[in-house]
């Protein structure tokens, strides 16, 4: 009598922990996900930080989650990544969110905003400003849970093929640009330009394009972008502080128990502060590389034409926030952080750097 007792109320509990209770995920079953990416395979910093995540969560489960990454065109389009973990084609994916801003446009603050946040504000206004639990929303609609998973810091303004003296010099450019920045330059005159990172070098010597950003010398050097280009522009005024993130599906991440849970979520914040690390490191000997060797005229934006493009980044976002409701708030939480981010900058890294370079 004890014995049917007990079996039944063992099979009752297996019966909740499935219809509601914990989640079904056995003991011992080995959890495989696949992690689809929009950069090329094995790509420096990008790429090596999607396959450092995957090995991290493979790690730090004890093989309870196993993570395959495939690189752009692998399994889908790199613009199909988002596409492909909603519908639950992969678990796992890698990119950033300006790319989705055909899904909602609001969706770009997550990612970079021209004369916006440095990756130290973003991951601040992110986990401590209220950005993550508005990032957490919107993507809930499409059936994702996104986290930050790396940053370039500030990148360069972009290779050009011609120099850029005045505003007048971008009225026509045909540049590879995403996102907020790829607006503004419309609105200076310019046609913006969205290709994947793969396609960057030919069309650029084809001249196909004019002009294109892609990350920092790190990254840069490894795509071979100086031999197509002669001028290489800063500030990176359109990415100070791109934040890269990926994407779960969500019932896929609401199927695992806490602990993996919180693997995967402190997977991501390592390689989100890694990547950082990385590529303040890398991009010294790669720009070193690119002036030295391969003889690269490194360019600044002349002060005119970055105030204007400033004017021109405040219209774009401010007409962003005027859509509807949830441009609105997440503007208004992104702002009022930026704001305060100012502030302290100035007497912070901003102040300290001036005199660093007074000495």
């Amino acid at each position: 009598m004890k014995r049917r007792e007990f079996l039944k109320g063992a099979g009752a509990g297996a019966l909740a922990a499935g219809l509601g209770g914990a989640p079904a995920v056995h003991a011992g079953r080995t959890i495989r996900w696949k992690m689809v990416t929009t950069w090329p395979k094995n790509f420096p910093g990008l790429g090596t930080g999607a396959n450092k995540l995957a090995r991290l969560i493979t790690e730090m489960s004890g093989g309870r989650i196993k993570v395959r990454v495939y690189g752009a065109k692998e399994l889908v389009p790199a613009f199909g990544v988002f596409d492909a973990v909603s519908r639950g084609t992969a678990q796992m994916g890698h990119g950033a969110a300006y790319y989705w801003k055909g899904k909602h446009e609001a969706l770009q603050f997550f990612s970079a905003v021209p004369f916006g946040l440095t990756a130290q504000e973003m991951n601040g206004w992110l986990y401590y400003g209220g950005g993550m639990e508005l990032w957490r929303e919107m993507y809930a609609r499409f059936n994702l849970v996104p986290m930050a998973a790396g940053n370039t810091g500030v990148q360069m303004g972009g290779w050009f093929n011609k120099e850029i003296n005045s505003l007048a010099d971008l009225k026509g450019l045909k540049m590879r640009i995403p996102g907020l920045g790829g607006e503004v330059l419309k609105r200076a005159g310019g046609t913006p330009v969205n290709l994947p990172g793969g396609e960057l070098y030919t069309s650029l010597q084809s001249g196909a394009i004019d002009a294109t950003e892609w990350v920092g010398p790190y990254n840069d050097l490894a795509f071979g972008l100086y031999k197509a280009a002669r001028y290489y522009y800063y500030p990176g005024w359109h990415e100070p502080g791109t934040t890269l993130e990926a994407i779960v599906n969500k019932k896929a991440f609401d199927a695992l128990p806490k602990d993996l849970q919180a693997i995967v979520e402190n997977a991501c914040k390592v390689v989100n502060q890694d990547m950082v690390a990385e590529y303040a490191a890398r991009n010294n000997a790669a720009l070193h590389e690119l002036v030295t060797r391969h003889k690269v005229q490194v360019r600044r934006f002349p002060d005119d034409v970055l105030k204007k493009l400033r004017e021109l980044s405040d219209q774009v976002v401010a007409e962003l926030a005027r859509k509807d409701q949830d441009a609105k708030r997440i503007f208004e939480s992104f702002q009022r952080f930026r704001e305060q981010a100012m502030a302290w900058s100035e007497l912070s890294d901003l102040a300290y750097l001036q005199a660093r370079q007074a000495g």
